[in-house]
């Protein structure tokens, strides 16, 4: 049998992702694949980037923790299709998270109001969740 965590001990962790990226984190969306790993080079090209608020993730609860506040970009930095996010530090060099990108419900790790981007439109994040699984 795995060991087994509280979810005091889940929450905490958790917490720590948001404390360890630090309240000026940059989140940039990008098309193709995702790649091996975040100290892996980029992939795909840049179509946005999003400074995202200070507090920009709810404490952790019941083991998962999703965004807080408006994760809103006023105009796309490039046209494309969106297939992946990379999660950085305030210095926008150092990759902290990555997974894929879809369509509310279509089950990414992250999801969008629209995949198709087009240079200077508005687009959302509509979802975005950290789970600590138990075991």
């Amino acid at each position: 049998m795995p060991v087994q965590l509280s979810t005091v001990v889940r929450n905490a962790r958790l917490d720590a992702i948001e404390t360890a990226i630090g309240t000026s984190a940059i989140l940039r969306i990008r098309s193709g694949a995702v790649p091996a790993n975040c100290a892996a080079a980029d992939a795909g090209s840049a179509l946005a980037t999003i400074n995202l608020p200070s507090d920009w993730m709810a404490a952790a609860s019941g083991g998962s923790k999703a965004l807080s506040g408006s994760w809103v970009d006023s105009s796309a930095d490039a046209s494309g299709t969106a297939a992946h996010f990379r999660l950085y530090d305030s210095g926008g060099s150092t990759c902290h998270a990555q997974g894929t990108v879809t369509l509310t419900g279509n089950g990414g790790d992250m999801t969008v109001d629209s995949l198709a981007f087009t240079a200077g439109q508005q687009f959302s994040i509509t979802g975005f969740t950290l789970t600590d699984a138990n075991g």
